[in-house]
């Protein structure tokens, strides 16, 4: 019996479909060792940055159990992800089992005959590779506790920085000041109704946003009285070419844009589709697809939009660091062209199925169209114009529909020909700002920058939301006044060490590793030595607790001098210049912010200290004075008062389903909880669902009906049940 060791569960059952009764299938359920949290036990600086790992909390029944396992199978194959951390997984399964003469089996993707094939041709762990991901980690651990702890220090404890997260936050805080810095402008939008021999209207727009209100007047009234003439039709044919098949990267924009899905969400259903087997690995900057991937491509256009729409490609892998023994991200059988176990999954691979096939197709044809009119004879008077077009030739628009746009047909005309005018306005308006970016375009930024890799953007965005560094508003990243300050000490005294250069060359280091251009204790002597100097020569520094005077209009509440602008855990705030003389404190906008009250109780943890009333982000809540020496906190009666929603838990019959925030937002919950565990995701109604359910048929779904559904498809189990859309929950 030989035995196959994997990361994933649901992976693991997958590939046991494939290989049969001679071999037994485990998983290690992901990583089971990992650097100490003590970073002083963690690595060993003087003997060349060797790391010390220990047994992740839990996993040591999941080793004894490979353990068991090994000891008995023929031959070990060590079979994680194709990719460093899977390479340093694999190496980690090897030391904690014991294996001398380990064996690793890689496969881009999770078919039969790629497992089969791999089981064929194994390999010995690639040291280069787990070089590269542990320079990584001992790299990213230096850098993140050696400087947040100077950070706690100099600005508020409890906050960090990252290697690759600092420099990604200073990016959105840039555009930010940016944006805060821009000052509008007022301009004029010109736009007239005229009309054609054939009584056809149609608008035309002025080339020309004038922004002095005396061209506008002049521009309306040539309009007015002048002859509008056609001067110009020009046509030309535009050629728009496909996309290539999706890497990490392009993946998780495009599934920002077009689904909605923050990277995260994408990579998880990602990881789901390549787990089952219907797509291949998802972590991946190569754009190539194999033989046999386009081979199937070729069958599918053919059958499904024509030979003609058939134009075979191979694109360029732009980033050089890219594995060319990887592929794109693709479906493992291009006649499956919607698959998955959950709305959610079907839409992220009905999105790679087109992307890949659209790759392999003719380009779309495109007549632009444009036609120009002049106002009079006075060359003053700028031109107006309208556009439009019109598809010739679909090609791989015909697979991808979501790219075409609506045709916007031009009114026929000839040169010379005099226009009868019929209106003409002028809309006023003012400049805007750069945007702020989205997740997608913060990705997208981030690559042509070099700073993190496909499998580290999704990890990026999430962590400075995690760490209330950003919000996000609508789609876009907002930095919080946290995120601000944070990236402000940063850019101060550590601008080298996040700047854009400094962590793509970091970058560029650890593919030479992986490659073993480079040699891992070289590379990190080469940063820690500057950067520990760099450290120590900032310990004199002065504390960041003023971050500049307040607005003279605001005067303290209880002592009249001036305030000034200092960070709390909840943002910024205004605090009395003679603090802790006077407590007096606002928020940043000018309320008068209360100091804790006392409630008459004892705290029951501490039993010491006393219970007061705090104001938090989040509304009023009560806490023990003795914080942080004593962590105990309750809601406020009053605030938890607001939250009830007079609905009865529909699970223990008891409790109230009550309003609750947690990393993911607002939901709701059983107020007996931990004792009832009941939650759901969208505000309760009160009603119950009642559809029948199919497995039993004289039962009826006795869920909650919730805001915004018709029925409740979080848990009611038929699928049959109107609206069941889990994917639409909560929106």
């Amino acid at each position: 019996m030989k035995l196959v060791i994997v990361e994933s569960p649901s992976k693991s059952k997958t590939i046991k479909k494939y290989l049969g009764s001679g071999y037994e299938v485990k998983s290690s359920i992901g990583h089971i060792r990992d650097l100490p949290k003590s970073n002083k036990k963690a690595i060993e600086i003087e003997n060349d940055f060797l790391p010390h790992y220990e047994i992740l909390e839990g996993k040591e029944k999941v080793i004894d159990d490979l353990k068991k396992s090994a000891k008995k199978a023929t031959e070990v194959l060590l079979a994680t992800d194709p990719d460093r951390e899977g390479e340093s997984i694999a190496w980690h399964l090897a030391e904690a089992l014991g294996l001398k003469k380990a064996k690793r089996i890689v496969f881009n993707e999770i078919t039969e005959q790629a497992v089969t094939e791999a089981i064929g041709r194994p390999r010995a762990i690639d040291l280069n590779l787990k070089n590269a991901q542990e320079a990584r980690r001992v790299l990213d651990r230096l850098f993140g506790y050696d400087l947040s702890g100077l950070i706690w220090k100099k600005v508020r404890y409890g906050l960090s920085a990252g290697r690759v997260q600092s420099p990604a936050l200073r990016i959105l805080v840039e555009r930010e000041k940016e944006i805060q810095a821009f000052i509008t402008e007022k301009y004029w939008s010109i736009i007239s109704t005229v009309e054609n021999k054939t009584k056809n209207k149609f608008d035309l727009t002025c080339v020309k946003e004038p922004r002095d209100k005396k061209e506008v007047d002049a521009i309306l009234q040539a309009g007015k009285k002048d002859a509008w003439k056609v001067s110009n039709i020009s046509e030309r044919e535009i050629h728009r070419m496909p996309y290539p098949p999706f890497i990490t990267s392009t993946l998780q924009q495009a599934a920002s844009s077009r689904l909605g899905f923050a990277p995260s969400k994408t990579m998880f259903l990602a990881q789901r589709l390549y787990e089952a087997g219907h797509i291949t690995y998802m972590r991946t900057d190569s754009t190539i697809l194999s033989s046999l991937a386009q081979k199937q491509i070729a069958q599918v256009v053919t059958k499904k939009f024509g030979a003609e729409n058939l134009k075979p490609r191979v694109f360029k892998t732009k980033s050089k660091s890219a594995q060319e023994a990887h592929e794109a991200i693709r479906p493992t059988d291009f006649n499956k062209p919607s698959i998955g176990d959950t709305p959610e999954q079907v839409k992220l691979y009905n999105l790679i199925w087109i992307r890949a096939v659209t790759s392999q197709m003719t380009e779309a044809v495109l007549l632009s169209m444009k036609l120009t009119v002049q106002v009079g004879e006075n060359k003053n008077i700028p031109l107006f114009i309208t556009k439009g077009s019109r598809v010739l030739s679909q090609g791989w628009y015909s697979a991808d529909t979501h790219a075409i746009k609506e045709d916007v047909e031009l009114p026929k005309v000839k040169i010379g020909e005099e226009l009868k005018f019929i209106d003409i306005k002028a809309n006023e308006k003012e400049t805007l700002p750069p945007p702020r970016y989205t997740e997608a375009g913060l990705i997208k930024e981030l690559e042509k920058r070099g700073i993190g890799r496909p499998s580290t953007y999704a990890a990026i965005i999430k962590t400075l939301k995690d760490r209330a560094y950003v919000d996000k508003e609508g789609r876009t990243l907002k930095p919080t006044d946290t995120g601000e300050t944070v990236s402000d000490f940063l850019s101060n005294h550590f601008n080298h060490y996040i700047s854009d250069s400094f962590t793509s060359q970091m970058e560029d280091n650890l593919d030479e590793i992986a490659s073993g251009k480079k040699e891992y204790a070289k590379i990190l002597k080469s940063f820690y030595g500057p950067f520990t100097k760099e450290i120590k020569s900032k310990e004199k520094i002065e504390k960041v607790t003023n971050l500049g005077k307040a607005d003279a209009k605001h005067k303290c509440p209880l002592c009249k001098n001036s305030m000034i602008i200092k960070l709390g855990k909840t943002g910024k705030f205004l605090s009395c210049e003679k603090f802790p003389d006077c407590t007096g404190a606002r928020t940043i906008d000018g309320k008068i912010l209360e100091g804790p009250k006392e409630t008459g109780e004892k705290c029951p943890q501490c039993e010491t200290g006393k219970l007061v009333t705090r104001e938090g982000k989040f509304g009023k809540f009560i806490s023990c004075d003795q914080f942080p020496k004593c962590k105990y906190i309750k809601e406020d009666p009053k605030e938890a008062a607001k939250k009830q929603t007079g609905v009865k838990c529909p699970k223990c019959k008891d409790g109230n389903m009550t309003e609750k925030r947690g990393r993911f937002g607002i939901f709701y919950a059983c107020s007996n909880y931990p004792t009832c565990r009941h939650a759901i995701k969208s505000k309760p109604t009160g009603k119950i669902c009642g559809y029948p359910r199919v497995e039993k048929p004289n039962g009826k779904c006795d869920e909650l009906m919730m805001e915004g559904t018709k029925t409740i498809p979080e848990r009611c189990s038929d699928k049959t049940c109107p609206n069941h859309r889990p994917d639409k929950l909560g929106k």
